[in-house]
């Protein structure tokens, strides 16, 4: 009998030194939150691949993100290899729309020549926004990758700051969301604020849009630019909505919104109703702020899009940017027929959205985001071929800082501290480690954006055209993107003044960095 109590004192002291040990440790959220038992993950995890092949799924089956994309993630925000071996696990012989990017053999003028070449050079957007419309206070962002919109109250405090803090690591811009610009934002990372439909932020005590609050609000921020969504992908159609249980003190302090209850955004925006009276509130407040001005939006009904650009053809008034959801859904809580079947999936819309700009020759003064799982390197490189500028991460940034794909986000119950406000969850998100991982995978994600550029024989990712993309059918056959989209293969990826201003600006940076590059046409 002595030797059972032995085991279970054993047992015992064992179990109370890895609990000890776990609260105190920084490193794993989970294991923080749910000390002990939360080594079963990592087992089931580390073993994963052997016990895959006998039950459960495959690694890209699962959704919204594959097993194979959120290991790419993971691996890369804490600088693992992020390779894979054994050729793919896709089903390229029977996957209708799969894009094949097609390498060329002999490299293009500036694009690297050496391996892993200019892993350290970071993308700058190709274009200057707001340089089109003569805004007091246009700039070329810094960086191809940006943090999407998600807000103070969607996603818990730590996690903002940590995701400002990676997006300050790198240059790269982070949007608040509609939620309002909290002091979490404010730790180096340059702000896209955005206005919602309910101008949490910069509205008056009826809740009316205020143009002086906004004024003064981006005057005491490092805002760099003014984005006013119109409806985003996790809800097209809907406004903002957070559930009472996430609406804590603080939260309701920053919003003027009373605490503990539902906060719902109204649908539609009251400062304007058509693209008439919408670019006159552009004008407004990019003419008060100096700002760069744009619009996000779901694609649904295109006659806005006809309209918008039939406007801004005229001249005279039009935005500087245009941010494109995709109707995939983020973290928003949303009813499910919203996130399932309201919007057109990234690429339809996007594709509908450019063609009318290319087709009014309005590109090169717009600077074009996308979002909606283009935080993944080959849903990234398709945008860009589709005419996209910049991407914004959304669900992929909240992966590199601990999301597990617990899809909890609208219970105030995420394991891991990243989308509550319950200081249960929070405590186990550790912002200094957290911010570094997010600067790491948004690095990652720009280098292989730029190991691809190389292969196809550009020097930007930008550079990327709907001709280096074909969507296969299975084995059967294979049609170019273009074709595929719609686009007229006369439109001009960039206007040669660009192209010719980013060609400069990466083989300087290349010559910098010791990359050698080809200087052949």
């Amino acid at each position: 009998m002595r030797w059972r109590y032995a085991v279970l004192g054993g047992t015992v002291a064992a179990a109370a030194a890895t609990t000890a040990h776990d609260l105190v440790q920084r490193k794993h959220a989970i294991l923080r939150n749910f000390p002990v038992v939360g080594h079963a993950r990592f087992l089931v995890e580390k073993f994963g691949p052997e016990l895959r092949q006998y039950i459960v799924t495959s690694n890209d089956e699962e959704r919204p993100f594959s097993r194979d994309q959120r290991r790419w993630v993971y691996a890369s925000a804490k600088l693992e290899n992020n390779y894979f071996g054994f050729g793919t696990d896709n089903d390229v012989e029977n996957a209708a729309g799969y894009p094949v990017i097609k390498h060329r053999t002999f490299a293009g003028p500036g694009a690297a020549t050496m391996p892993h070449a200019q892993e350290e050079v970071v993308l700058p957007c190709a274009k200057v926004m707001g340089a089109a419309r003569g805004r007091t206070h246009a700039f070329r962002p810094g960086s191809v990758v940006n943090v999407s919109g998600m807000s103070f109250g969607s996603l818990s405090g730590k996690a903002i700051e940590a995701l400002n803090k990676g997006a300050a690591m790198t240059g790269s811009l982070q949007n608040t969301g509609e939620g309002a610009l909290s002091p979490h934002h404010r730790h180096g990372g340059d702000i896209i604020f955005q206005i919602g439909t309910a101008y949490f932020g910069c509205r008056d005590e009826r809740g009316r849009f205020d143009l002086d609050r906004l004024v003064d609000l981006v005057h005491s921020a490092p805002v760099r630019a003014i984005e006013i969504k119109l409806s985003q992908g996790a809800k097209p159609g809907l406004g903002g909505m957070l559930p009472g249980e996430k609406v804590s003190r603080e939260i309701a302090e920053i919003r003027g919104i009373p605490e503990g209850k539902d906060c719902a955004s109204p649908s539609r925006h009251a400062e304007f109703h058509d693209v008439d009276s919408m670019l006159d509130f552009v004008e407004r407040v990019a003419g008060a702020t100096g700002l760069p001005v744009g619009i996000k939006s779901a694609v649904g009904n295109l006659m806005m899009w006809d309209d918008l650009t039939e406007e801004m053809a005229r001249g005279g008034r039009g935005v500087d940017f245009v941010n494109i959801d995709g109707g995939e859904g983020g973290t928003g809580a949303a009813p499910m027929i919203f996130a399932d079947s309201v919007a057109y999936p990234f690429r339809i819309g996007f594709a509908e959205v450019y063609r009318r700009f290319a087709a009014a020759g309005l590109t090169d003064d717009v600077v074009f985001l996308g979002a909606g799982k283009l935080g993944i390197p080959e849903n990234a490189i398709v945008a860009f071929a589709l005419g996209v500028d910049m991407v914004q991460v959304g669900r992929e940034a909240m992966m590199a800082i601990g999301c597990i794909q617990a899809q909890k986000c609208h219970t105030d119950h995420c394991p891991v501290g990243v989308a509550t406000q319950d200081p249960r969850y929070t405590r186990g998100l550790d912002v200094s480690l957290k911010s570094v991982r997010a600067a790491n995978y948004i690095r990652s994600l720009r280098r292989d954006l730029l190991k691809v550029s190389e292969a196809i024989g550009v020097v930007h990712p930008g550079l990327i055209g709907p001709g280096d993309i074909d969507i296969l059918d299975g084995t059967r056959s294979a049609v170019g993107l273009a074709e595929t989209y719609g686009y007229d293969p006369t439109w001009p990826r960039l206007g040669p003044r660009l192209v010719e201003e980013i060609q400069s600006l990466m083989v300087a940076q290349a010559a910098t960095h010791g990359t050698a590059v080809d200087e052949h046409p």
